[in-house]
């Protein structure tokens, strides 16, 4: 029985469904709960007992390297595998041939949240070691999915990438246990319809070998963070959970919620904060009402404002903005005075300079 001692990464993507924070951030870097989605995803590969991590990156390497240099911040070793282009799940699994020698490995996607944790389909995978084993999940709609079909015992028999007519409800998650054998399917396919090595054509092609290759429904949270409404999500999820704490200065004209994490440096003045929410490090609350599941990065300035359900990043400026709800705010971006009546909703990429209309 292989050991699993070994992560791919995939990190290259555009995230052109993000944009306009897409545009100078990797997607992967976006933060949900004040963390970059990288480091939720290599919190999860760490629980496993996996430290030995290779990142396939693409346009944003440099800003990624700078993000997590070797890894060592995060209790792993990051080897970065860098790809021309996108060009497939499969094709990055080929250009990391000489990384993973012959381990069996996980691969996860750098863009899809799985706080619960992989520790019940990674002990299924060592105990009966199929091929591949996959991680599925039942979705209402599956044609924007690889879509997965199996047996009555839960092996895989076809695997399809975004039918138009699915024969299964059972989505293909962005994370899977693969062994060796992997890369003679690698080899064996061509590109699809879309130019790219899918990664769906590689099990296929070990299902049609003959390969046993096994799927797990997984239980807990998933979401592949591809638009502004998954990072909402994704931090409301999150931010569900966070542990109170008050390392920065609370004013006694404040008042906080029982969910609400002040970190260190942060000062809230003259300001109601219901969370669960967190105030990043050096943030400045002033005279303003921050509601339900909502993040601040660090070394922001938020003035007589309210806002609530949203993600500001790091080192923006919001004055005299009410009612900014389910809205994202990116680094060093400036939300400018204004009441509207109703809730008001924006993205903004970083250094924008937004005016709510009165």
């Amino acid at each position: 029985m292989g050991e699993l001692v070994k992560a791919l990464v995939l990190s290259g993507g555009s995230g052109t469904r993000l944009r306009p924070l897409s545009h100078s951030l990797p997607k992967q870097l976006v933060p949900l709960a004040n963390q970059p989605l990288l480091a939720h995803v290599l919190r999860g590969v760490r629980d496993l007992g996996i430290t030995e991590v290779g990142m396939v990156v693409g346009a944003g390497e440099e800003q990624i390297r700078q993000a997590f240099g070797d890894g060592s911040g995060h209790g792993v070793t990051i080897t970065y595998l860098p790809q021309d282009a996108p060009r497939g799940l499969a094709h990055a699994v080929r250009i990391a041939r000489q990384y993973l020698g012959d381990a069996d490995f996980l691969l996860h996607l750098g863009d899809n949240l799985l706080p619960d944790g992989l520790g019940d389909p990674a002990m299924e995978f060592r105990r009966r070691r199929a091929g591949a084993h996959l991680l599925v999940q039942k979705v209402t709609d599956p044609r924007p999915y690889g879509v997965v079909e199996l047996d009555r015992v839960g092996r895989v028999i076809r695997l399809v990438e975004k039918p138009r007519h699915p024969r299964s409800d059972l989505a293909l998650l962005g994370a899977c246990f693969l062994t060796p054998v992997v890369h003679q399917a690698v080899e064996a396919i061509r590109p699809g319809p879309r130019g790219e090595l899918e990664l769906t054509d590689a099990v296929q092609w070990l299902v049609d070998q003959g390969v046993i290759v096994r799927a797990s429904e997984y239980a807990g949270y998933w979401r592949d963070i591809a638009d502004s409404g998954d990072v909402l999500a994704g931090n409301r999820h999150l931010l569900a959970t966070v542990e109170p704490d008050r390392g920065g200065v609370v004013d006694p004209f404040s008042v906080l919620g029982p969910r609400v994490r002040v970190e260190t440096g942060a000062r809230v003045i003259r300001s109601h904060v219901e969370g669960p929410a967190i105030i990043g490090a050096g943030s400045v609350i002033d005279g303003t009402h921050l509601g339900p599941y909502t993040s601040i990065g660090r070394n922001c300035v938020i003035r007589d404002s309210e806002l609530s359900g949203s993600v500001v990043m790091d080192e923006a400026r919001i004055s005299g903005v009410r009612r900014l709800v389910d809205s994202i705010v990116g680094r060093a971006a400036t939300i400018g005075r204004g009441d509207p009546r109703a809730g008001c909703r924006v993205v903004c990429g970083d250094h924008s300079r937004v005016e709510i209309p009165e």
